[in-house]
């Protein structure tokens, strides 16, 4: 009997590292550069219904565009535009 063929892990995961798309995030794909404080209802979709901030990872933003989002939302919330909590 001959000898067993190995099959290599790191071909089956370049395979798939390829197949994935980079995708932006909503402000960068609008080419926003300021995320406003005043636009409640883009705010509202960034926020739980007991009014925490959704992770970067549910919301889909990037890094820069998440620490923007963060300072809009508490400007907004001292405004009082939208509450602390529900």
């Amino acid at each position: 009997m001959g000898t067993p063929i190995k099959k290599k892990d790191n071909d089956t995961k370049s395979r798939h590292a390829s197949v994935r798309e980079q995708t932006q995030c909503r402000f960068c794909r609008r080419r926003e550069d300021y995320v406003d404080y005043k636009d409640i209802g883009t705010l509202e979709r960034l926020l739980t219904h007991r009014g925490k901030i959704y992770s970067r990872k549910r919301s889909g933003n990037c890094a820069s565009c998440q620490r923007k989002v963060k300072t809009a939302i508490k400007r907004a919330r001292y405004m009082a535009l939208l509450p602390y909590t529900v």
